[in-house]
């Protein structure tokens, strides 16, 4: 079953959305079919970050409260707290993401006798930072979500250069926010270097997505080089 939904996830990575989907479909019925409410919680979150990230955040909502009725552990409620407060915040909903960000807070703090199930055994105190970090800056809160990117960037393991490369782009973003640019342009850098040398696609695909506010800074020394460095990107 991991295999199957780590294959859908090297599909997502890759922009391949539907072949992700089928992947998953087999992974959620491989689980239902075993029994086992974790794996299947964690395949409903895996469907509910492609959800939000496809712009679809009320579907990811739902999907993520089917996850958290599957799932006792305080890692993998954790996540899936934190994955919907994302979807929330994309929705405008500001007093259901804190909600969520403040009980995912909780339950990461939370011991547990058994280990986290694999498919969440990676979450920690870098992953709630920074991603509540970019629930902030989706509600407008850029000085705030500025501080909690920083400081989840700092927490991050060195091996984890893939989640690294979506963090630099968070990070660009606020600073773009705030206007300032040479900083949006240093990180966003870093990021595409990070995501050519480790061949991330997604991670490209979020630094492209960074493009039309730099456009507004042409102006600015680096900006236009970066650019075109982008558009050759592949």
């Amino acid at each position: 079953m991991e295999h199957v939904g780590a294959c859908g996830w090297y599909r997502f990575d890759h922009g391949q959305h539907w072949a992700a989907g089928k992947l998953w479909g087999a992974a959620l019925q491989n689980a239902h079919a075993a029994g086992d409410r974790d794996h299947g919680a964690g395949v409903l979150s895996d469907f509910a970050y492609q959800s939000n990230w496809l712009g679809e955040p009320k579907v990811s909502v739902d999907q993520l409260g089917y996850a958290l009725s599957g799932t006792q552990h305080p890692t993998a409620r954790s996540l899936l707290l934190l994955r919907r407060a994302r979807a929330h915040a994309a929705l405008g909903e500001g007093a259901a993401c804190y909600r969520d960000l403040s009980a995912a807070e909780v339950a990461l703090g939370s011991r547990s006798v058994d280990p986290a199930p694999s498919w969440c055994a990676w979450m920690g105190s870098a992953d709630l930072a920074v991603d509540s970090g970019q629930c902030l800056l989706d509600l407008g809160r850029t000085k705030e979500a500025h501080a909690r990117i920083v400081e989840g960037m700092a927490l991050l393991p060195g091996a984890r250069d893939k989640t690294r490369g979506v963090f630099l782009t968070y990070q660009a973003k606020g600073y773009l926010q705030s206007d300032e640019v040479e900083q949006a342009l240093a990180v966003t850098g870093e990021s595409l270097d990070l995501a050519t040398r480790i061949g991330a696609p997604r991670c490209v695909a979020l630094v492209r997505e960074l493009a039309p506010a730099l456009k507004r800074y042409r102006q600015v020394d680096g900006v236009q080089d970066f650019l075109d460095r982008l558009a050759e990107a592949s």
